[in-house]
């Protein structure tokens, strides 16, 4: 395959899943990591997609964009895993937690899966999944239901209405943006409106979002600044920013 053709290729599912990683590009064309990576350079020069660590994402800007779970899980790796060790430490054993929807709390589930006598609350298919593979006979799990989003998340009348009838001891949400003027966001309305119902349900709620969410702004917004007990987010986090979350929230928890 000439490099024109391999790069329309790559961009066709770059457009369909709205990210790609270079070690699968690599795999499925049958080149180097390196090819992968100049042809991504190349399409990124052109202004037709963005690259990012380890892979490449849609460019597609605004407060409703709502990249799918593949395109977000490639981006921030790192931090995500150090805010996910991080926030396993706040959830003891006999308690009902909830996980909201996102590439985060998917690795927090990663981590949760080995404590004991848990209730896990989940309007996410992928955390989900993380826990009925691990198939813990002293684990429940319940997942809501509701519509599907890009995110692969369950919103909606259903999953509101299946939140509403809960309590919970801890949330842990992943959010789209933070800022000062609109809070938590999601650039999804009825992901908004699952979210608020979490958030009423639960007696704690802790927001996990890395240094990249600060200063974006979705659609629609889930919760005030100051309604979230903890943020857990990574030390790439300007200045500005701690200080407001400082004044606002009741504790901002810092990661290396």
């Amino acid at each position: 395959m000439l490099a024109p053709q391999r790069q329309a290729a790559i961009l066709d599912r770059v457009r369909a899943a709205g990210g790609v990683r270079v070690t699968d590009l690599a795999t499925e064309f049958g080149v180097s990591d390196m090819t992968i990576r100049r042809d991504l350079e190349s399409l990124a020069d052109r202004g037709l997609l963005a690259k990012v660590h380890g892979g490449a994402t849609s460019m597609r800007p605004g407060s409703t964009d709502e990249p799918g779970f593949a395109a977000k899980s490639i981006r921030q790796r790192v931090e995500k895993t150090a805010i996910a060790a991080r926030a396993a430490q706040f959830v003891t054993s006999g308690i009902a937690v909830a996980l909201s929807a996102g590439t985060t709390t998917a690795e927090l589930a990663q981590r949760l899966v080995d404590v004991p006598d848990l209730t896990v609350v989940t309007n996410s298919i992928p955390v989900a999944d993380v826990f009925y593979r691990a198939g813990r006979p002293d684990q429940t799990v319940v997942l809501t239901g509701g519509v599907r989003t890009p995110s692969d998340a369950l919103v909606g009348p259903v999953a509101v209405a299946a939140i509403r009838s809960l309590h919970l001891d801890l949330l842990f949400l992943g959010v789209h943006g933070m800022s000062d003027r609109a809070g938590f966001t999601t650039p999804n309305l009825m992901e908004a409106d699952t979210n608020r119902a979490l958030v009423a349900a639960a007696e704690r709620f802790i927001v996990l979002a890395d240094h990249t969410k600060w200063g974006t702004v979705g659609i629609s917004s889930i919760a005030h600044l100051a309604d979230a007990h903890v943020v857990v987010t990574d030390a790439g986090l300007s200045e500005d920013a701690r200080a407001t979350l400082t004044e606002h929230v009741s504790e901002l928890v810092i990661v290396p």
